[in-house]
């Protein structure tokens, strides 16, 4: 009796906190409604969005407006940290940067810092943002659509493939609740050896990238999620990675202007929401200071000769190349001078708070001009306004379990990889008959048993995996030892394939780890599953392919389409794509074999 009884407490437990959880939502969103009203109610339905947003402006105290200047970083929780950030000092944006196990989870927390934001004196709801690069999936893995990296949709040289994944990225992520995604990536990778861009840029050629990135904006556009082309003025001639150095150009304005700002210029004509500005000094506009933090650049450039009239986020303000040479508050006061509207402040706590007492306290003693200060907040509300935000600011958590991850967004990423597969190099290996029943030894920095089931699935016979590192995010090589027992289980192969994965020069260790595999005599297949250059490591290799599958800061999220894509070429299915950048003058750009 006594067990029914406690069985029967904890049920009715259940049901009661359901059902407080459903009013309380309901709640909410009357709450937010009035709480829009009385912030509106005085503004005609006549008004444009920038009046609207001039009205609010005025109504606000200094301390909410720079709230809305910054962007902060929650956890995976709306806890202590959330509840200050956004009640006490009333920010205006949010980057969410955990990964979440759940679209459910996901769009809940988003709902709740809505909810935070509601409560506060006016109610204006805060801009949830995320790095979603390759979709919602950066976000959450687990659920979501993953789809291929930027430079594998410029392989397949297909400009409609670019819409449909920024399409399947906003669908998946206004679901949970965003507004706002940090893509396309328009640099111009026009230097193999970047350590930064790599797979993550649509190529070297300056008109495929504007034209991927202009087809990626109508594709966010259509679905009311805002995007932001990044990093301006141009990140893909550097050769440090600015997440741990600041790093500098010297290349001339003549470069500047006519590689690397027309993929700007283009998505700043088709009427893009957002641009996000690079840590690296450009030599030729100022050669003190990163763009993030230059007016020449930021005001001269991108506002007065280029016309963009949206809003400036800087970069990650963590990043060494600014946080080794600035301290967080005087970063973040530099930026605004300059330009910038929103300040994305994602260090430690301590930073974030800092980030926000020293806007506040510039403002205060007149290092910041109350008219620039003003100028941002009313770009910002207007965008807020434009998306409805006020009225529509949370979302359907079931809705989110239906919309994210669905099948037929999974056949798109499919398709998308299956066509973005380079054979490079074939000297009379490929493709190998799946019929043939033949050991298969698959050898990989990372992923092997991944990689390996994928073989199973396509071929007969018996396939041996061996991975030569844990997946992580440090550069991967092959040990010695690691090289001697991949070779010495080569003997028992009919076939190898190796997988490697660099950013910039291919690390020796993987290097010799495929030159030992050739040197057994068996057929060897590389597959690079980063940056193109790889083969420029170990050109004996007979057969080369590109699956443009793994970056250096988002690869710890595989992207299993472009490894089943990869597979699916090595046993017969005819490649499509073409080398979006040049390997060298054997391999320039365009270049791609297909099967007779």
């Amino acid at each position: 009796m006594k067990k029914k009884l406690v069985i029967l407490i904890a049920s009715i437990l259940v049901i009661a906190t359901a059902t407080t959880y459903a009013i309380n939502r309901i709640n909410v969103q009357e709450k937010s409604k009035e709480l829009s009203a009385s912030i509106t109610e005085n503004l005609g339905n006549e008004m444009s969005n920038e009046d609207k947003a001039k009205e609010l402006v005025a109504q606000m105290n200094d301390k909410e407006k720079i709230g809305q200047l910054v962007m902060y970083t929650p956890t995976d929780q709306a806890d202590s940290f959330s509840r200050k950030m956004i009640k006490e000092y009333d920010v205006g944006s949010a980057l969410l940067n955990r990964r979440m196990d759940t679209a459910a989870e996901n769009a809940r927390l988003n709902n709740q810092l809505q909810q935070l934001a509601s409560e506060s004196r006016l109610g204006i709801p805060i801009f949830i943002s995320g790095d979603l690069e390759y979709g919602a999936a950066q976000r959450v893995p687990g659920e979501a659509t993953i789809l291929p990296r930027q430079m594998a949709i410029g392989a397949t040289q297909n400009i409609e493939y670019a819409e449909q994944t920024a399409r399947v990225t906003a669908v998946e992520a206004k679901a949970m609740g965003y507004q706002w995604s940090f893509s396309p990536v328009v640099d111009v990778n026009s230097n193999l050896q970047n350590p930064v861009i790599g797979v993550r840029s649509f190529g070297e050629n300056t008109k495929l990238v504007s034209d991927m990135a202009i087809a990626e904006v109508k594709g966010y556009q259509s679905e009311g999620i805002i995007s932001s082309a990044k990093h301006f003025p141009g990140h893909g001639d550097t050769g440090f990675d600015t997440h741990s150095a600041l790093s500098k150009v010297s290349y001339s304005e003549e470069v500047l202007r006519t590689v690397h700002l027309p993929p700007f210029q283009a998505v700043i004509d088709e009427g893009i929401e957002s641009i996000m500005t690079s840590h690296i000094i450009i030599d030729a506009i100022d050669p003190e200071l990163p763009a993030t933090l230059s007016k020449k650049v930021l005001t001269g450039l991108l506002r007065d000769d280029m016309g963009f009239k949206g809003i400036i986020v800087t970069d990650a303000m963590v990043m060494q190349a600014i946080s080794n040479n600035w301290g967080a508050g005087e970063a973040a006061v530099m930026a605004v001078n300059a330009g910038a509207d929103i300040v994305m402040a994602n260090g430690s706590e301590s930073d974030q708070y800092d980030t926000l007492d020293s806007l506040y306290e510039a403002l205060q003693t007149g290092k910041l001009e109350r008219s620039r200060i003003d100028e941002s907040v009313e770009r910002i509300l207007t965008y807020k306004l434009k998306l409805n935000m006020f009225d529509h600011r949370f979302v359907d958590i079931d809705n989110a379990t239906q919309v994210v991850g669905s099948k037929e967004h999974w056949e798109q990423s499919e398709r998308i990889a299956m066509d973005s597969i380079t054979l490079v190099k074939n000297e009379n290996i490929l493709p190998f008959d799946p019929e043939v029943s033949k050991t298969t030894l698959v050898v990989s920095m990372a992923y092997a048993e991944e990689i390996a089931e994928i073989v199973r699935k396509v071929s007969k016979g018996e396939v041996i995996s061996f991975q030569v590192a844990e997946a992580s995010g440090e550069a991967l090589n092959a040990s010695a030892s690691a090289i001697e027992r991949a070779v010495e289980l080569a003997k028992n192969a009919d076939r190898i394939l190796v997988f490697t994965k660099s950013d910039q020069a291919i690390p020796q260790g993987q290097i010799d780890m495929v030159n030992g595999l050739i040197a057994t005599g068996k057929p060897v297949v590389a597959v690079s599953l980063g940056s193109p250059g790889d083969l420029l490591g170990y050109p004996d290799v007979k057969a080369y392919i590109s699956a443009y599958a793994l970056d250096n800061w988002y690869w710890i999220t595989p992207i299993p389409v472009s490894w089943e894509a990869a597979v699916k070429v090595i046993f017969g299915s005819n490649p499509k794509g073409k080398l979006p950048v040049t390997i060298n003058t054997n391999y320039p750009r365009n270049f791609g074999l297909s099967y007779p």
